[in-house]
């Protein structure tokens, strides 16, 4: 009887090399990647999970609204001190459009002189307070809870975002090039092939590795396209001159990001009261009908470490996204509007650099490019999984050939 001989692909020089450059870089950072792309997956849907969990807290549900006053802002910021009895003072305030929702107080203090996380963040609590009586309906410890650890982990494994984001960040960047990698790999050299790589042909495939092999290759196929924008976004924190690049390639060529720093305070401290911020609020309130929300840090100027010489008010246009946003600057003394933002002012550049996160965190459309993150986040996760399986079955296989 004659001995059937199998011929084996010959294979180029170059996928070989890809080939191992792709096992090598994998079986270094697959650990990391897996851990990365978890807890990725994991905080997609963070704001559905709290709007869910939070609802009784979210809106107030004061009656008869319509004929009530909110409380001034400084009367409400004592009120939330006097029941939180904390002993930071409070950070800065959200106030919604919609009269039916909470303010949310936050207090956040920043250490850098640390090594982890939990150092880092002296205190980010949240407080979800009824604005017509001043009531604190519930405090959240921002800091302790599920998504913050697990956004921690995904981005600094819990050091000190300084360096920690590198730990992340590098094994990033070879995770980059393990996609590229992957799909020369992936590339057919025919037709035939081609068909084979697209789809799971499983009618008659009773062999585990078989499936795991299909589910590495065309898994890590469909995704990878998703994969390299959520990578690349991912390192736009990692990486200042990620940032950089984002901004030079997108607004045409500029460099100079723009700064609204010269723009200072004109009224004498004087005019200052402690209405000065409602009626900064009241500005904004009537500007933007239309918006979601905004922010007002509360900073006491002259008094402590207050970041700016004037206040900064950030509007949030859409409840599900960050990238249509308007920032104002008011005169903390008088309360007079300085200068305004908008959407409009913005070049293509800051345009994207202020949808990096919503693109990153897939909410830049709200609730399918949420989908389509989780199942890439989920793909990613798998890909170290299935690739070291690939290898340890072949490992296997080549001890048994010895």
């Amino acid at each position: 009887m004659k001995k059937k001989h199998h011929h084996k692909k010959k294979i180029s020089p170059f996928k070989k090399w890809t080939g191992k450059l792709h096992l090598w870089l994998g079986l270094s950072v697959g650990l990391i990647i897996f851990i990365v792309s978890i807890t990725g997956t994991l905080f997609v849907f963070k704001d559905e999970v709290e709007n869910f969990t939070r609802k009784e807290v979210i809106y107030h549900n004061e009656q008869n609204i319509t004929q009530k006053q909110v409380l001034p802002i400084r009367t409400l910021e004592k009120m939330v001190d006097e029941q939180v009895k904390e002993k930071f003072k409070i950070h800065w305030v959200n106030v919604p459009i919609d009269k039916k929702m909470s303010y949310q107080f936050y207090w956040y203090e920043h250490n850098t002189e640390t090594w982890n996380y939990f150092d880092e963040f002296p205190i980010y609590k949240l407080a979800y307070v009824n604005p017509y009586n001043g009531k604190v309906l519930k405090v959240y410890d921002e800091k302790n809870g599920f998504f913050n650890i697990v956004k921690s982990i995904h981005w600094s494994f819990l050091l000190k975002q300084d360096w920690g984001k590198y730990v992340v960040g590098i094994p990033v960047i070879i995770f980059i090039i393990m996609l590229i990698s992957g799909i020369i790999l992936w590339w057919p050299k025919n037709k035939a092939a081609r068909k084979q790589r697209f789809s799971f042909k499983w009618e008659n495939v009773k062999s585990w590795k078989r499936k795991n092999y299909d589910l590495h290759n065309v898994l890590g196929f469909y995704a990878s396209i998703f994969a390299l924008i959520f990578s690349i976004t991912g390192l736009f924190y990692a990486f200042f001159v990620v940032q950089a690049m984002i901004y030079f390639v997108f607004s045409g060529g500029s460099t100079a990001y723009p700064d609204f720093s010269h723009i200072t305070t004109k009224a004498p401290i004087e005019m200052r009261t402690d209405s000065t911020l409602d009626k900064v609020i009241a500005t904004v309130q009537a500007k933007y009908p239309d918006s979601y929300g905004f922010s007002v840090d509360l900073g006491h100027p002259h008094m402590d470490d207050h970041e700016h010489p004037n206040f900064e008010v950030y509007v949030k246009h859409l409840s599900y996204s960050y990238h249509k946003s308007s920032s104002l600057i008011f005169d903390e003394n008088s309360g007079e509007l300085l200068h305004t933002h908008d959407m409009k002012d913005k070049n293509f550049g800051e345009k994207t650099v202020g949808a990096n996160y919503d693109i990153h965190v897939g909410s830049i459309l709200g609730l399918p490019t949420k989908i389509i993150a989780f199942i890439v986040s989920l793909i990613c996760a798998s890909l170290p999984v299935t690739g070291f399986l690939i290898w340890w079955g072949r490992r296997k296989k080549a001890k048994k050939a010895i």
